[in-house]
């Protein structure tokens, strides 16, 4: 048995390369196989792709997350292209919107979130899409300009009948270690109507770290926390459960076996 973290703030967790490879090395122990590692600005991606370079079972997303409107780099177009060609490349992420930190204007949340679609589209790839309190305009631009790959909802945080509409697009849906509060009830519900292919699971790490671990930092290693709870909720054994989720985020990171 063993799990893929589809979504994990490595450089966030830790600068040192020994000790970044050493959270790489806890979470294989701990039966997570797969990580997908994700950084907000290029400066970032460039300085821990090359301290997991080692690190066979880490893939990469690259991109310029809305926190960073108001400085992606210079020439960062050009260099997300760049490091697209990069072995273990996986996908442009994350982007999108987040009108809660009120990162610049909106505006240029979205032009950023639309060259980025279209960047995606262009180099036949994947996204990994962030949302916070920007749901609405999320989707409508997304019916516009989802890259043929399709892309995630990382760090799923609506509810179901936004679910349903997201639903008729070639979209999935990434849950972390906040489906195990207790309180959220709009994550449980969403379970409720999402196909199993639609679902894969994430750290988020250093953030949302599942409910037995609160107070601790999040890590890849705890993401069987979350499995098991989603387990639970789907009445599925882990072991099965485990394998369709391995076999969701192989497929939608267009990854083998």
């Amino acid at each position: 048995m063993q799990y893929f973290d589809t979504h994990a703030h490595i450089g966030l967790i830790c600068e040192d390369p020994i000790e970044q490879l050493i959270v790489i090395q806890e979470a294989r122990q701990a039966s997570v196989g797969r990580i997908v590692s994700i950084c907000n600005s290029l400066h970032d991606f460039t300085t821990v792709y090359d301290n997991l370079k080692s690190a066979a079972n880490v893939y990469h997303a690259v991109g310029v997350s809305p926190s960073e409107v108001q400085n992606p780099g210079k020439d960062w177009l050009s260099t997300i292209e760049q490091h697209v060609r990069l072995p273990r490349v996986a996908a442009i992420g994350e982007i999108g919107l987040d009108y809660y930190r009120k990162f610049g204007d909106k505006k240029s949340q979205i032009e950023l979130f639309i060259t980025q679609l279209d960047l995606a589209a262009k180099l036949n790839m994947p996204v990994i899409i962030h949302n916070r309190d920007a749901g609405h305009d999320v989707l409508d631009i997304l019916r516009d300009r989802l890259p043929p790959k399709g892309g995630v909802l990382h760090c799923y945080s609506e509810d179901a009948a936004y679910a349903k509409r997201a639903l008729e697009m070639n979209l999935y849906f990434s849950f972390a270690g906040n489906l195990t509060y207790r309180n959220a009830r709009n994550l449980h519900e969403t379970i409720g109507v999402l196909p199993l292919d639609r679902i894969l699971i994430e750290s988020e790490s250093p953030f949302m770290v599942p409910a037995d671990y609160r107070g601790k930092r999040n890590m890849p290693k705890y993401l069987p926390m979350t499995a098991r709870f989603l387990a639970e909720m789907l009445e599925m054994d882990e072991a099965e459960l485990a394998a369709v989720l391995w076999d969701n985020s192989n497929r939608f990171f267009g990854l083998g076996d």
